[in-house]
């Protein structure tokens, strides 16, 4: 029999007034009601009746919707005005050459002629934007590549990719994709230890035309030089039809270490410095390729610095094959590209031809208060694997953020208090029971459940992301329509959240470089626990 499991029915913690009303929605209502008592103060009836206006208006505009609040909108708008303005929709890789060209125009007398140069060179960044921030603290040749991040507003921290065959190979009975199944919790939780210091895993699929080069260099160094012409001919057909018309799936595990307090401390027991985290690290790899042999993964390869690079510019260009690496440069891994309002256009060149090609990509994330809560079995995700249209390349990536079970049984007893009292709350005060505080409880109730003591289980925050890539803006809309209706009719997804206006962005959210996924808040008394607990003695093995 299948193992299933429910997913959805929240996708944050209670806020302090109960319910799972957005922090900043309170802060912003709370605000409009200050302001409305201090018109009602200094103006009376008139000020009360501004400040009734303000509240309404605030609440409205910051009102959730399929489409979002009208806030976010005004936003998302504005921020796609001032990209615009600025030039920052361009991406050209950093070129000493034409940087010094663009300064020298920027000194020019005509405003015009500066403001162009300043526009232009607006386009010129170190990397995409995608893996902004992104650095190598090993990127050696032959070597497991361990690149290091510090994004924007973000905490620093240090990944390694996998190639993995997959779980599922062939035809499986239930009860091995059942048992497949649960050795991937299994491997989950054992990152959820309080002495583990890599906390989030992000498991990615391509599903894309196969790439025959191989089987084709193969064949040219076996094939009988007196078979007939015609013969050769027709396999010649035969591989490229099937070349055509057929999918074939990749499949990545990327990992993140934070550089935490605690990932120091163990570190500087392995040397001083980034020696120090280069050997260190040495370990966590060889540590995380284990666990995914157990979790039945299949065949373990950790990439090198070049091999990830070389996923990533061939998920910026598809026409690039996957594995070539030869002309890879570690630290040049972005391709010219722009941005429009839903879409993210790559233009670069086929290696096997030499012609212009252009990709444009649309990236959607899939949040768990889009999930209808109904169980599903490790299969679930098929329909959308199966393939959209002809011509366009699917990337699926889920970030699973592990939380050590001790601190998430706290936050799940929480939650469920407060979702039962609510409950009482209205049964006492004789109000209809509220639709969605009914689906947090149910939630809370499975997540209590699963964290009993004795479980083996851990917590778990997660984010998914889908991208979309076609070879024109026709083919991509109808590609994005297909996904969209996939993922309704068969998913059990009830909307994907398009991340237009920053695609180029977002695009990286499905790279295997785990981005897209935010720091779980911790409570008060987490930290202080935290803490008081310590790293362990310095003398300690």
């Amino acid at each position: 029999m299948s193992r299933t499991s429910v997913l959805g029915g929240e996708s944050r913690r209670r806020s302090w007034l109960g319910g799972s009303v957005p922090t900043w929605r309170l802060v912003s209502v709370g605000a409009a009601v200050l302001v409305a008592m201090v018109l009602t103060m200094t103006m009376a009836e008139a000020g009360f009746v501004i400040g009734v206006v303000v509240v309404a208006a605030t609440w409205a505009a910051t009102a959730a919707t399929p489409r979002g609040s009208v806030v976010s909108r005004f936003v998302t708008r504005r921020r796609w005005l001032e990209r615009t303005r600025t030039g920052t929709v361009a991406f050209r890789p950093f070129d000493q050459g034409e940087w010094d060209a663009l300064a020298a125009q920027a000194r020019a007398r005509d405003g015009r002629v500066r403001a162009d140069a300043a526009r232009q060179a607006a386009a010129y960044r170190e990397v995409p934007d995608g893996a902004e921030g992104m650095g190598w603290l090993e990127r050696r040749p032959r070597r497991p590549g361990i690149a290091w991040h510090a994004p924007t507003g973000e905490d620093a921290y240090l990944s390694a990719v996998f190639e993995v065959s997959g779980q599922i190979r062939g035809l499986e009975s239930d009860r091995a994709t059942g048992e497949a199944a649960a050795r991937w919790g299994r491997f989950l939780a054992s990152l959820g230890s309080e002495e583990s210091v890599a906390r989030v895993v992000q498991s990615l699929t391509r599903v894309l035309p196969p790439d025959s080069a191989r089987h084709e260099a193969w064949l040219l160094e076996n094939l009988d030089p007196a078979v007939p012409r015609e013969l050769a001919q027709s396999y010649d057909d035969l591989i490229r039809r099937s070349d055509a018309s057929s999918m074939v799936q990749r499949h990545y595990v990327a990992v993140r270490w934070p550089l935490s307090a605690a990932f120091r401390a163990a570190a500087a027991r392995f040397g001083e410095g980034r020696d120090g985290w280069r050997a260190f690290m040495a370990t966590e790899i060889a540590s995380i390729a284990r666990g995914l042999r157990q979790a039945r993964h299949g065949q373990v390869r950790a990439l090198s610095a070049a091999q990830v690079a070389a996923v990533m510019l061939h998920m910026q260009n598809p026409s690039r094959p996957i594995d070539q690496v030869a002309d890879v440069d570690p630290d040049r891994f972005g391709l010219p590209s722009w941005d429009e309002y839903s879409a993210h256009v790559v233009t670069s060149s086929d290696p096997a031809t030499g012609e212009e090609r252009q990709w444009w990509h649309r990236t959607a994330r899939i949040s768990a208060d889009a999930m209808a809560t109904v169980p599903r079995t490790s299969m679930w995700l098929t329909p959308m694997l199966s393939g959209g249209p002809d011509g366009t390349v699917l990337t699926l990536s889920f970030q699973t953020w592990i939380i050590p079970a001790r601190q998430a049984r706290g936050a799940a007893r929480s939650d469920l208090t407060r979702d039962a009292a609510d409950r009482v709350a209205r049964n006492q005060d004789g109000r209809l029971l509220d639709e969605e505080n009914e689906l947090r409880l149910s939630a809370a109730q499975r997540r209590a459940a699963d964290l009993r003591p004795g479980q083996h289980n851990a917590g778990v925050e997660w984010a998914g992301y889908l991208t979309i890539s076609a070879r024109t803006r026709e083919e991509l809309g109808r590609a994005a329509r297909h996904a969209a209706a996939i993922a309704e009719r068969d998913l059990g997804i009830e909307r994907l959240e398009w991340l237009d206006t920053y695609q180029a962005a977002a695009s990286g959210c499905t790279w295997p470089i785990v981005r897209g996924i935010r720091t779980p808040l911790s409570s008060a008394g987490d930290r202080v626990m935290s803490a008081l607990s310590g790293h362990g003695a310095k003398e300690s093995l």
